[in-house]
């Protein structure tokens, strides 16, 4: 029984000389320290105390890196994982004289790594390496200034008819201000302009990487900043990059990033869907206007009039069609489709060699936008008309859907794979070492369904992961040295393409997978290991997951009451210091409008400000709580007093009508798997991670995970989705949870 929360050691108690697989003493022939030497002298130099997670995540890159293998690692907050790769990374790549790109989700990690850990580690590490290391971040084109369209001024004319008077108003103040900026900008990156500036203003200064001329053929390629931009890229240690760039630079036919033989992918649980998102088209009306409005200055009016047309019969169609997804085309719509891919193939023909106006820069990028949007069409067209090519649903490979017009964007048809495996596999993984870490990457336990999605697991060369099945009972302890093991009845094992993945309980050491990852037929892939190496933090000691068993299931008609009155008394056992998240803004703000009046403290929802400073205020006021939703379940950090308990309202599977999720649901059960556990469960358990992750962020943090929904609990699934949480405390006593809380606001 907790009767008192115990204050988390700051020491993760533990032998770091008994470092299992990743000890094998191999020795360096070479002058450069070993990885622990400059761990433990960068770890010095900033003035911090070396952690055995830590220790025990850099040998294992280090290995990984050396034996030319993957690996998955999962290190909980506080384990100092930054450092852990980014210290082999820099000796790889001076040793090799090759850089290493590290790949992130959000801007906010990057800017992390690239304004202070990277500085830091650097100037710590200057004395021990042959020179200081060397390090730039590399975005995307559009996130740089085109000098080239600034000056000439070809800018994109969307249709006006989709925005308020006074947002065009605002956007020509923006562009105004972008222009200023221009002129005294060193850099031409996008996030150094702030305030920001929206979509439409930036749209008029920026080209993608098919709208541009070229260096040779631009008369800014000299002085232009993406190029600028690359060419320090190329000269550096550690490129810092986005997964989308990665993305690119991995599947297309071009080299966006310099030569590199290791990629470390931080925030890896986000990969999947920000590749999807990658590879994601569509297709509206207004898409077909902007063409038509490019290439009518460049051809015969009556050519570009017949692409018109078909976009104002898109148009007509979409707006009277059911959004959601499509598992048949209509007749009518697949004509469209036909017609629309045949007049932009008509107009393409039209406009004649890609090559012409070379001594004409102006018309040249003029024609180049023409082309870029033209082939977008075409090609996405072809893409959904190509989707509904299987005789079977089981044969399908794309999944097309509908989005409904809202204030903001017209109807618009969306086409995205089912799945990315098989792009990763052959295009990422298989010629280079990639390192994937995260805090949230073992669900339920194992590693396998993450392995899965990123194609190293023992799926088909193509098609999605097989079922994931959820052990009988699987919990997961922390050993001697701070680290998580997996533990079942003893041991807890899981085959992984021909490996398996093998936890003894209190062995003291972290989880290990290894696999073959590649499927029988694929020799060609690497072999890959996933390692849990715990968090230094003790759950067990420091939190309380309470599941609120007693309460009804959700349904679909709102939160019930006796969420409103649990929410209530927990929010007041707590005096405030509550994140609630919530699985959909409607929860978000029926439960504020509902509990506003009620609790006696300030009650903050997501929409009444920016998210930072409803953050902001969240943290500088330990009597606030804070609701919201999908961004505030990963991307809240709130060290302190101020934060001490997370509701969670339920259990976030993807909605039912969400059209990737349903249709990957679908397709695994096709195949006679699981979808449920396959997708939903596993979409699920790693959100449930995440906002679980948001309760402890220091070592003094104490507090309590309320899960409202009481199929954490009941359901046969449960034990799956509990073994991918932090091993905390479990109980489903309400008093013994709001005791708790109140020992804690007295503390």
């Amino acid at each position: 029984m907790l009767d008192d929360f115990h204050r988390a050691s700051d020491d993760a108690a533990g032998d770091t000389d008994d470092l299992g697989h990743f000890d094998d003493a191999e020795e360096h022939e070479d002058d450069l320290p070993s990885v622990e030497q400059l761990l433990s002298a960068a770890v010095t130099g900033l003035g911090g105390a070396e952690r055995p997670g830590q220790v025990k995540m850099a040998q294992a890159v280090r290995h990984a890196i050396e034996h030319d293998e993957h690996l998955a690692v999962q290190a909980g907050t506080g384990t100092g994982k930054s450092l852990a790769y980014l210290v082999p990374a820099l000796r790889h790549a001076i040793e090799s004289d090759s850089a290493v790109v590290v790949s992130t989700a959000t801007i906010a990690l990057q800017r992390q790594l690239v304004d202070r850990d990277l500085p830091r580690l650097a100037q710590s590490l200057a004395d021990h390496l042959p020179h200081e290391p060397q390090f730039a971040i590399l975005k995307g084109r559009r996130n740089y200034l085109c000098r080239h369209k600034a000056t000439a001024g070809w800018a994109d004319d969307e249709e006006e008819g989709l925005f308020d008077p006074r947002d065009i108003s605002l956007t020509g103040r923006m562009v105004q201000r972008i222009q200023e900026w221009a002129e005294e900008t060193e850099t031409g990156d996008r996030d150094e302009l702030v305030p920001g500036v929206n979509e439409q203003a930036w749209r008029q200064f920026s080209v993608s990487a098919r709208e541009c001329l070229g260096a040779q053929r631009c008369p800014s390629g000299a002085e232009c900043f993406a190029e600028l931009a690359r060419e320090r890229a190329g000269q550096v240690d550690v490129v810092v990059t986005n997964h989308a760039l990665l993305a690119i630079d991995a599947m297309e036919d071009f080299a966006v990033l310099p030569d590199h033989d290791v990629v470390v992918v931080d925030e890896a649980h986000e990969l999947v869907d920000r590749v999807t998102s990658v590879v994601t088209d569509e297709l509206s009306d207004v898409s077909v206007s902007t063409a038509v409005r490019r290439v009518g200055r460049l051809i015969e009016q009556a050519v570009a009039d017949r692409l018109q047309e078909a976009g104002e019969d898109l148009k007509a169609l979409l707006a009277v069609a059911p959004s959601g997804r499509l598992d048949t085309l209509p007749g009518v719509l697949g004509v469209t489709l036909g017609v629309i891919r045949d007049a932009a193939f008509t107009c393409i023909t039209a406009l004649g060699s890609r090559g012409a106006d070379r001594d004409d820069p102006e018309r040249a990028g003029l024609r180049k936008a023409a082309f870029t949007a033209l082939d977008e069409i075409h090609d996405t067209a072809v893409r959904i008309l190509d989707a509904f090519g299987g005789d079977s649903e089981i044969d399908r490979a794309e999944v097309v859907w509908l989005e409904a017009a809202t204030d903001r964007r017209p109807a618009t048809l969306r086409v995205a794979p089912l799945t990315v495996a098989g792009m990763l596999r052959a295009k990422l993984f298989a010629d280079r070492t990639v390192i994937l870490t995260s805090a949230t990457l073992a669900l339920g336990g194992a590693f396998d369904a993450m392995a899965r999605q990123w194609g190293l697991g023992p799926s088909t060369p193509d098609g999605p992961a097989p079922e994931t099945t959820a052990p009988d009972e699987t919990t997961r302890t922390p050993g001697s040295d701070g680290t998580a093991e997996t533990t079942g009845s003893g041991t807890s094992v899981g085959t992984t393409g021909s490996g398996t993945s093998v936890g003894t309980a209190g062995s003291g050491r972290a989880t290990e997978t290894t696999g073959s990852g590649k499927a029988a037929d694929a020799p060609q892939h690497k072999g890959w290991t996933g390692l849990d190496v715990g968090s230094p933090f003790d759950h067990a000691r420091s939190g309380i997951l309470y599941l609120a068993r007693h309460l009804p299931q959700p349904g679909r008609d709102g939160l019930p009451q006796a969420y409103l009155d649990e929410m209530a008394e927990l929010i007041e056992a707590a005096g405030g210091r509550t994140l609630g998240l919530f699985s959909s803004m409607r929860a978000a703000k029926a439960a504020t409008e509902a509990l506003r009046d009620r609790i006696g403290v300030p009650l903050l929802c997501q929409g009444d400000d920016s998210t930072s400073q409803l953050v902001q205020r969240f943290a500088d006021d330990p009597a606030t709580c804070l609701f919201g939703t999908l961004s505030l379940w990963q991307g809240v950090d709130v060290p302190g007093p101020s934060l001490s308990l997370v509701i969670i309202d339920r259990i976030p599977f993807p909605r039912p009508d969400d059209p990737l999720a349903s249709a990957r649901q679908r397709h695994v059960a096709a195949k006679g798997g699981n979808g449920f556990m396959s997708v939903a469960a596993t979409h699920a358990a790693l959100l449930l991670a995440q906002g679980a992750g948001r309760l402890l962020r220091s070592h003094t943090d104490k507090g309590v995970i309320a899960v409202l929904d009481p199929r954490l609990a009941t359901a046969r699934y449960a034990p799956f989705l509990r073994a991918s949480l932090p091993p905390f405390w479990t109980t489903d006593d309400p008093a013994k949870v709001r005791a708790a809380l109140r020992r804690l606001t007295t503390a």
